[in-house]
């Protein structure tokens, strides 16, 4: 008996440990917070309400997927009957769509037999209409009417016979086109500077081929609202023209009209000046003029001083009795019939002193002409070496670039052929002025011959006389 009772107070405590093992995972957190049981009746107690805590908060989620159930269910329920209904409006739809198009077609059917040949009348029209839309875009009257390239290019892509106020602007506007050509009207634009900026000016427009706007010539792009003032403008002829026919009022008077619509005054005013030619040509230009220049002012001093020499020496030729030491006749007869002269000198000596006097006359009447006839000689020459420098150039550039782009060449070609019309400029003038030079002074050479000859056979005839006498 007390071996039994021995052995069952070994065994409860042992069942006691075995079940606190086996619920010890659920029973530590509520251990953890309520303290630590002193006995197995306490553990127990806390088992049991760690359980009902347990299958309280099951049963709570056990009701949550209960009520999520249902509300599933009955949105799957709604869903359904929104389809049910949405296929339902969509077969109405489609049978209504069935009917507009088989009504649509009967229509289009019905159209195409009243209409009859109007339908090659709207392709006529259709056709005209983008045929005056690229027309109106490329006239220079699209930039005071600016509306009526959108309602062209609508009548132009229609699919449909346009009503009758469109044609009637359609007509109205060929009109206006043909009209407004004839004219010389001032409007207000959109004038785009070459910076960039735009403004409001007043412009000129003469026709559809030149507008102007304070005295400069505008360019129109095609397809623009605006029109634009070059960096360039034509000579100063063609801008004196333009501003003196924007002052005008009324009247005929003189104006510029490119009939290319402003193609020939821009490639007028792209057109080098003189300044730049000669930059073109390089220093060989720059050494032509230089020389050409010296030449030409020594000839021109040249030619002032003969034609004043020739003046003195006309005077005196009508009064031979009053000689004057103040031109090359005076000054040779002087000469001879001075008061320092002997008057009983051998006819040899006489001849002498008389070709002393003309001789000594020469150099001041026919200076710079050598330097003239050098001037004329080296024109050419120097005009020679700039095209064979340019021609240098050009071939220089066919080998680096090939010859497929003229502009490449044209910089050589330019240096060759100004640089030879440099020469020529300088040779030709200066030629002409040697030759006037050249003709003054040999009058004047054969008028003191003349008269120094006539003077020495008067005195010969004198004392010839004397000595018979």
């Amino acid at each position: 008996m007390s071996k039994m009772n021995l052995t069952r107070g070994f065994s409860l405590p042992l069942v006691a440990a075995t079940a606190a093992t086996l619920f010890f995972a659920s029973v530590a957190p509520q251990v953890s917070a309520q303290g630590t049981a002193k006995s197995l009746d306490e553990l127990l107690q806390q088992v049991q309400q760690a359980d009902k805590r347990d299958a309280a908060a099951n049963a709570e989620r056990e009701a949550r997927f209960a009520a999520a159930r249902d509300q599933q269910a009955a949105l799957l329920a709604e869903a359904k009957r929104e389809k049910a209904a949405l296929d339902a409006e969509s077969a109405a739809l489609q049978r209504q769509f069935e009917e507009n198009d088989r009504r649509i077609t009967e229509l289009t059917q019905q159209r195409d037999a009243a209409a009859g040949n109007l339908g090659e009348l709207f392709g006529v029209m259709r056709q005209t209409a983008g045929d005056f839309a690229s027309a109106a875009r490329n006239s220079l009257l699209s930039t005071q009417f600016t509306d009526r390239i959108e309602q062209l290019d609508r009548l132009a892509q229609t699919k449909t016979m346009p009503p009758i106020p469109d044609l009637q602007r359609f007509w109205y506007e060929m009109q206006r086109e043909m009209t407004e050509g004839g004219k010389v009207q001032r409007f207000e634009a959109t004038v785009v500077a070459p910076d960039g900026t735009r403004e409001k000016k007043p412009v000129l427009r003469i026709g559809p081929f030149v507008a102007i706007s304070d005295g400069k010539f505008l360019a129109y792009e095609t397809g623009s609202d605006s029109l634009s003032a070059p960096p360039t403008q034509p000579g100063g002829h063609f801008n004196d023209i333009a501003k003196a026919f924007e002052n005008q009022t009324e009247g005929y008077h003189q104006m510029v009209v490119d009939p290319t619509r402003g193609v020939i005054v821009s490639l007028y005013a792209q057109r080098p000046t003189v300044g730049e030619r000669v930059e073109l040509g390089g220093w060989v230009a720059y050494v032509i003029l230089v020389v050409g220049a010296i030449g030409a002012a020594l000839g021109l001093y040249q030619f002032f001083y003969l034609t004043l020499t020739s003046a003195k020496v006309n005077a005196q030729l009508k009064n031979l009795n009053q000689l004057a030491p103040n031109n090359p006749l005076g000054r040779v007869l002087l000469a001879f019939k001075g008061q320092n002269v002997p008057k009983d000198e051998e006819t040899e000596v006489v001849e002498l002193r008389i070709s002393e006097a003309v001789l000594k006359e020469l150099p001041p009447i026919q200076r710079i002409q050598p330097f003239l006839k050098l001037v004329v000689a080296a024109g050419p020459l120097l005009g020679l070496v700039g095209t064979v420098i340019g021609m240098i150039e050009t071939f220089q550039t066919i080998t680096e670039s090939g010859s497929g782009d003229p502009k490449l060449m044209a910089a050589g070609i330019g240096k060759a052929m100004i640089a030879t019309v440099l020469g020529l400029g300088v040779a030709i003038p200066i030629l002409f002025l040697n030759a006037a030079l050249a003709s003054r002074s040999k009058r004047l050479v054969q008028v003191l011959d003349q008269q120094s000859t006539g003077l020495l056979a008067e005195t010969l005839e004198a004392r010839n006389g004397a000595s018979h006498a």
